[in-house]
């Protein structure tokens, strides 16, 4: 099992620890390796990081390859779209990174044809002896069900194998059609990082971080080579028992 590191702090401070987490990752990855590989997802923790980042110094943008962890089978002006987020947070000049390097799916596709796609431009990412892309980090949510990326809780997906990016037509979240990655990817990463705020979120990450179930939530089941950090608010933490050492 990959470590599971815990932070809590005050809500208004999550989104600047969750933003110089990624920032300092970037750096990292880019000393160790030279270049950085991320995959991001939608919610709050996007408007986190499309406030903090663009003002943090020492980022080496141009480093950067943008993925999406899961995408919206919609165009890039419609408001349900991963893109158009970051899109106006990172690039037009807020940032340095490359247009070229945030990685989008073709929406004019069918569902399996944009799967299909994406999967190939996935496929540029580094790979680890099984074949599998090694993301250096992946910025991940949990919905109100305990799905993350776009694996709902009973959907067949949750236990695909085969597949890098996986096409679901029947997301019972709207819109119904979507690409994601799937658990081979999420696992082969080496690092990936939840951020939730608020009392709604207290019964799920009190059921993912210390109930052991059966069936397990589908962020339960997020299980990467490295850690994976969890950034939560007192709120969101509040139904805790445990003591956790790396706050």
């Amino acid at each position: 099992m990959a470590a599971k590191r815990v932070h809590i702090n005050a809500t208004e401070a999550v989104p600047k620890v969750v933003a110089k987490f990624v920032a300092d990752k970037s750096k990292e990855a880019v000393q160790a390796r030279g270049e950085f590989y991320i995959g991001v997802s939608g919610g709050s923790v996007a408007k986190f990081l499309g406030k903090e980042l663009p003002a943090m110094e020492g980022i080496q943008w141009a480093k950067w390859h943008v993925y999406f962890c899961d995408e919206r089978l919609v165009g890039f002006d419609n408001d349900d779209s991963t893109y158009k987020l970051y899109k106006e947070n990172w690039l037009a000049g807020k940032t340095s990174l490359p247009e070229e390097q945030m990685y989008a799916i073709k929406p004019e596709l069918s569902v399996e044809e944009a799967a299909k796609d994406y999967a190939s431009k996935v496929d540029k990412v580094p790979k680890n002896e099984k074949g599998l892309p090694v993301f250096d980090l992946l910025v991940l949510g949990m919905g109100p069900d305990g799905h993350t990326c776009s694996l709902f809780p009973g959907h067949p997906l949750l236990n695909e194998t085969s597949l890098t990016i996986a096409p679901i037509s029947d997301s019972p979240k709207p819109p119904p059609c979507r690409v994601t990655m799937t658990f081979p990817v999420i696992d082969s990463s080496r690092c990936a990082l939840f951020a939730s705020t608020g009392a709604g979120k207290a019964d799920n990450v009190k059921r993912v971080l210390e109930v052991e179930e059966a069936v397990p939530l589908p962020a339960a089941r997020v299980n990467p080579q490295g850690e994976v950090h969890w950034f939560l608010d007192e709120a969101a933490a509040g139904k805790l028992t445990k003591q956790y050492s790396n706050m």
